[in-house]
């Protein structure tokens, strides 16, 4: 079964219309993108879009064989104009399922939003999945040992979608998940394909032709990442957004509590705010045994903070106790935490503070701080797959 993209953006194009973000004015060529429009096998189109018949002909295709034309989601504006010699377009009521006389088998899957979903099933049994936009599905099946091939979803404003999909096995390691209805909440080009690539996702031009079930071009997720930044540097946001397509993340928050501290409070309730539901929470600096059980994934936020806590134990704060043995113990700890992360076969994001780039602490206990976490960041960073610096809410990709 082959599908082509004859386009890949939100009902609205890419950029839109009279917009004048910077999202929109970067989204040229190879990015800009129309109305999201997808032919099967070149038999069933689903969504009609204006132009699609151009799109399909500079495609290399024609929508003559088209015996199906399925809507996925209301369209707002004027009523799109059929092309002469294809059928009406309609949407199959929930649940119901369509045969059609090439051999696809269409069955409508309801959404938590206005608009209907489809699960195609080519002639030689190789499942597609198509969502319409700001849709996840609602009622999921049963999990079954078998994924979907394919599925091409709101990715961008729904990571929520696909962290379903994966909860019930409809994701799989081999499931080709496209990007589709991009709109231009992400900057187009290397920042959009960082950030599906993160949730093994990708994007693909207006116009590409690809066979459902070819898995080799899936993103392999990095399966341990640092993120560093400064104070209120979005690195947080950043490790939180590369994990919500994922369901029954593990949130370690390290901080703890800190009775009659409001500020603090504060800070707790709106990290808590921002989380998905689905998401635990343990508030915890004992990361080793996490780090070597199965599970789900990691969130561990932050490294700053267990250093603190670590240095507490040690008595590293006063001179005598850290020529004492508290320097030795403090290595031992982070030796065992770095090991951890080595062996360990979760998927980890973690959180980290970057110092040492500013102004000089005042005191022996304040460089000392700066020392130990600059040298944790370093060791934790070389077991990591993917290190990523934010600055000013925007990601640098350091190694990965």
């Amino acid at each position: 079964m082959d599908i082509t993209l004859l386009g890949t953006g939100a009902p609205a194009g890419l950029p839109r219309p009279d917009c004048p973000c910077a999202a929109c004015a970067m989204a040229l060529g190879p990015d800009a993108r129309a109305a999201t429009a997808v032919l099967v096998d070149g038999a069933l189109l689903l969504d009609l879009t204006p132009g699609a018949a151009f799109a399909a002909a500079r495609a290399g295709h024609s929508l003559t064989g088209v015996r199906q034309v399925l809507l996925s989601h209301p369209h707002d504006g004027p009523a799109v104009e059929v092309p002469a010699g294809l059928p009406q377009p309609g949407r199959v009521p929930d649940g119901r399922e369509l045969a059609l006389l090439t051999g696809h088998r269409v069955r409508a899957v309801a959404m938590d939003a206005g608009g209907t979903g489809y699960a195609v099933t080519g002639p030689d049994g190789q499942r597609l999945l198509y969502l319409p936009p700001g849709g996840a599905s609602a009622g999921l099946e049963e999990a079954t040992a078998e994924s979907y091939d394919m599925v091409l979803a709101d990715v961008v404003d729904r990571p929520d979608a696909l962290a379903r999909l994966r909860a019930v096995g409809s994701v799989g390691p081999t499931t080709d998940v496209l990007a589709v209805h991009l709109d231009h909440d992400v900057p187009p080009g290397a920042e959009l394909r960082r950030r599906l690539a993160a949730a093994g996702a990708r994007a693909v031009p207006d116009g590409t032709t690809l066979a459902v079930g070819a898995y080799e071009d899936v993103p392999d997720v990095p399966r341990r990442t640092l993120v560093l930044g400064g104070a209120r540097s979005g690195k947080s946001v950043e490790a939180e957004r590369r994990l919500e397509s994922f369901p029954d993340v593990l949130y370690v928050a390290t901080g703890g509590t800190r009775g009659g501290d409001t500020e603090w409070a504060a800070r707790v309730a709106l990290h808590r705010e921002r989380r998905p539901g689905s998401w635990r929470t343990a508030e915890t600096t004992d990361l080793v045994p996490l780090l070597g059980e199965d599970g789900p994934p990691l969130l561990i936020d932050c490294l700053s903070l267990w250093l603190t806590d670590v240095m507490d134990a040690v008595g590293a704060w006063d001179d005598a106790e850290w020529a004492g043995g508290g320097e030795k113990s403090l290595r031992e700890r982070v030796r065992e935490l770095t090991e951890a992360v080595r062996r360990t076969r979760r998927t980890v994001v973690a959180v980290s503070n970057e110092v040492g780039s500013g102004i000089v602490p005042a005191t022996a206990s304040g460089r000392r701080y700066r020392d130990e976490l600059g040298r944790l960041n370093a060791a934790f960073g070389a077991e990591c797959e993917q290190v990523l610096l934010v600055v000013a809410g925007q990601a640098v990709v350091l190694r990965g």
